[in-house]
């Protein structure tokens, strides 16, 4: 063994696609690193590693075999001036990771939370909130039973709500038909007009108080 623990192998090379080196013969163990695709092959033509990158500083990425890697950083006005899809860095200007990507490629942050427009879910989720109002929230918060939205039919749950500023509004149309469930009561601020194809169905012992 060598002085850092490490059993040294010999690496031979081959410019083709052949595991066999040009130079040299393999022993027992030893591999051929095969310089046009960067792959690794035992004696046998095995391959040891399926495809290998070539990493360097020059790159901006090494390994300290610890479990972690360190990756090129620097502020926004120092990234590539041609960059390539699948580039990936960390900007100490927004102090997030990037990396360039999309269907028209630009640089996007890594580990945000991506938004979807949600109308189909028919049970109650929680709702989010972020810890920024544009750009990437790098940290969302959930809700807890005591708030709750139910994407399919819009409803939003709250175990009370307060009117900061002290009204409380509601549309003069009712446009989609509803039902006033059992073991619920509704009021609405009149006048009020049912639309034209739709209806308000209150069930059994409920009430509707329109004020």
């Amino acid at each position: 063994m060598s002085a850092s623990g490490y059993t040294p192998i010999q690496l031979y090379y081959s410019t083709t696609a052949a595991a066999t080196p040009t130079t040299g013969n393999l022993a027992s163990g030893e591999l051929a690193i095969n310089i046009t695709d960067g792959k690794l092959f035992y004696k046998d033509g095995t391959p040891a590693i399926q495809a290998i990158a070539i990493l360097s500083r020059t790159n901006g990425i090494f390994s300290d075999l610890t479990g972690s890697i360190t990756v090129a950083k620097g502020t926004t006005g120092q990234q590539p001036g041609t960059p390539v899809t699948g580039m990936l860095r960390y900007n100490t200007t927004t102090s997030q990771f990037e990396g360039y990507s999309g269907a028209s490629p630009a640089w996007n942050p890594v580990g945000g939370a991506s938004l979807s427009n949600d109308t189909s879910t028919a049970t109650n989720v929680y709702p989010l909130f972020a810890n920024a109002t544009s750009g990437t929230a790098t940290t969302l918060y959930t809700g807890n039973a005591k708030l709750l939205y139910k994407p399919s039919t819009g409803e939003f749950t709250s175990s009370i709500v307060t009117a900061g500023n002290g009204i409380f509004v509601n549309s003069q149309t009712v446009s989609v038909s509803y039902t006033v469930a059992a073991g619920y009561s509704a009021m609405s601020s009149g006048p009020v007009t049912v639309a034209s194809g739709q209806a308000v169905t209150v069930s059994s012992g409920r009430r509707w108080v329109v004020i």
